[in-house]
C-alpha cells in the first residue's frame, strides 16, 4: 500500500496561522498613509510575504533537532557573540547600539537571542523541571538569561531586558517553583532595581518612569511620547476616526506610530469596538498556544511552547500598558503589526517551530504506520 500524501493543511496550523496573518495585515493598513506621504506600509507587507514563507518552510521541517544540546549551545552562543559585536561594530541609532545595518536591511540580534533563550530554557526545565526546588537549578537558568540581558542592557535597550527577565520569570513559575523561592526572587528583584536606578539607566531612561508616574509634569519632554498616545487612544471613541483618519499618528503628533505606538494608531482608527475585536484576537491566539501545550507530546515541546505563548504576552501586555499610560516608555513592538522586519521574522519562525514540533510530536506518539513504515 502506498503512504497517503500529505495534505496542505497538516503542515501548517490554521488556527495560528490566520490570526498571525490578520493581525500582520491590520498592521501593515495602520501604517499605510494612503499615498499622503511616504508610508512604511509595502516594505512591511514584503516583509509579511517572507514570514509567511519562513513560517511555511519549518513547519514542514522535523524541527526537534533544536533540543540537542550542540543545537541548543550554538544557537546561545551565536545570539551572544552577536550582541557582544553589536557593542563595538553598530553605530548607535537613537542612543542604542541594536541594529545591525545592511543596506536597506537591519537586523536586531535581540530577536534571535529571545528565540535562544525559549530554546535553551526549554532544554534545561524540560530535563530538570521535576528537581525545580533545587535552588541551584534556578541559579543556573537565571545565570544564563542574566548573560545575555546585561549585554541588551549595555546597549542599552531597556525594554527587551524587560522581555528576557519575564520570559526567564514565566518559564520559571510554568515549571513549578516554590513560593517561598519566589518571595527571594521578589526581594533580589527590589536589590537590582534599586542598583539600576542609581547606576544602570541613563538619565533619561529615569525621566521617563518620573513621566510615567506624572506624565503631565512634563508634557513637552520626557512625558511627550506617553501624553500623545493617551490622546489617540482617547480620541477613538467607539467606533474611531475610520481608517487612514487617525490625526495623532497621519498628522506625526504620535511618534513612531508605525512601531513603539502601534496600539495606540490602531485605538485612534478602529475605537473601542476594533480594540476588542483585536484584543480578542489576540487572546484565542495565546488561547491556541496554550491548548497546544498542554497537547504536547514531550516536556521539551510544551516548555517551548508556554516560552513563545510568554513571549507574546509580554509584549502584548507591555505595549498596551505603555500606550494606555500604565507603564512607563521602554520602546516595545506588538506582535506582527508594529513596522520591523526582525520581530516579525522571529514571530512567524517562533510559530513555525511550535507547529513543527506539535506536527511531529503527534506523529511519534500516535505511532503512524504512514510516518515510520519502514524506518
Amino acid at each position: 500500500m502506498f503512504p497517503r500524501r500529505a495534505s496542505a493543511s497538516q503542515f501548517f496550523d490554521w488556527t495560528l496561522l490566520i490570526p498571525a496573518l490578520s493581525l500582520s495585515l491590520l498592521g501593515v493598513l495602520t501604517m499605510s498613509t494612503f499615498g499622503q506621504g511616504a508610508s512604511l506600509a509595502p516594505r512591511q507587507l514584503l516583509w509579511v510575504g517572507v514570514s509567511l514563507v519562513i513560517y511555511l518552510a519549518l513547519s514542514r521541517i522535523d524541527m526537534h533537532f533544536i533540543r540537542r544540546t550542540p543545537a541548543v549551545m550554538a544557537l546561545y552562543i551565536s545570539s551572544a557573540f552577536l550582541l557582544a559585536l553589536l557593542l563595538v561594530a553598530a553605530h548607535p541609532v537613537m542612543g542604542a547600539r541594536a541594529w545591525f545595518s545592511l543596506g536597506p536591511v537591519s537586523f536586531q540580534p535581540a530577536d534571535l537571542a529571545k528565540l535562544a533563550i525559549i530554546v535553551l530554557l526549554a532544554k534545561y526545565l524540560s530535563r530538570r523541571h521535576v528537581e525545580i526546588g533545587d535552588y541551584r537549578h534556578i541559579l543556573v537558568s537565571g545565570a544564563y538569561t542574566l548573560a545575555l540581558t546585561l549585554l541588551i542592557v549595555v546597549e542599552p535597550d531597556m525594554g527587551n531586558a524587560i522581555i528576557f527577565c519575564t520570559l526567564w520569570l514565566g518559564m520559571m513559575l510554568v515549571s513549578g517553583i516554590s513560593k517561598r523561592h519566589l518571595l527571594l526572587l521578589g526581594g533580589l528583584a527590589l536589590i537590582i532595581a534599586s542598583l539600576l536606578w542609581f547606576e544602570g539607566l541613563k538619565p533619561y531612561q529615569r525621566a521617563r518612569i518620573i513621566s510615567f508616574i506624572n506624565p503631565a509634569g512634563d508634557i513637552h519632554g520626557s512625558g511627550y511620547n506617553a501624553y500623545q498616545a493617551q490622546i489617540a487612544v482617547g480620541s477613538g471613541e467607539l467606533f474611531g476616526k475610520g481608517i487612514g483618519y487617525g490625526t495623532q499618528s497621519k498628522l506625526r503628533f504620535l511618534p513612531e506610530y508605525q512601531t513603539d505606538f502601534m496600539f495606540a494608531a490602531f485605538a485612534e482608527e478602529w475605537g473601542f469596538a476594533g480594540v476588542v475585536i483585536l484584543l480578542a484576537v489576540y487572546g484565542l491566539f495565546l488561547a491556541r498556544l496554550a491548548q497546544i501545550a498542554r497537547e504536547s507530546a514531550t516536556n521539551f515541546d510544551a516548555f517551548f511552547t508556554l516560552g513563545v505563548l510568554i513571549l507574546f504576552a509580554a509584549h502584548i501586555a507591555i505595549h498596551v500598558g505603555i500606550s494606555l499610560g500604565l507603564l512607563p516608555v521602554t520602546g516595545q513592538t506588538i506582535p506582527f503589526m508594529s513596522s520591523g522586519g526582525s520581530h516579525l521574522v522571529l514571530e512567524f519562525s517562533a510559530l513555525g517551530i511550535v507547529t513543527s514540533l506539535a506536527r511531529h510530536g503527534r506523529g511519534s506518539r500516535d505511532l503512524s504506520a504512514n510516518e515510520y513504515e519502514g524506518g
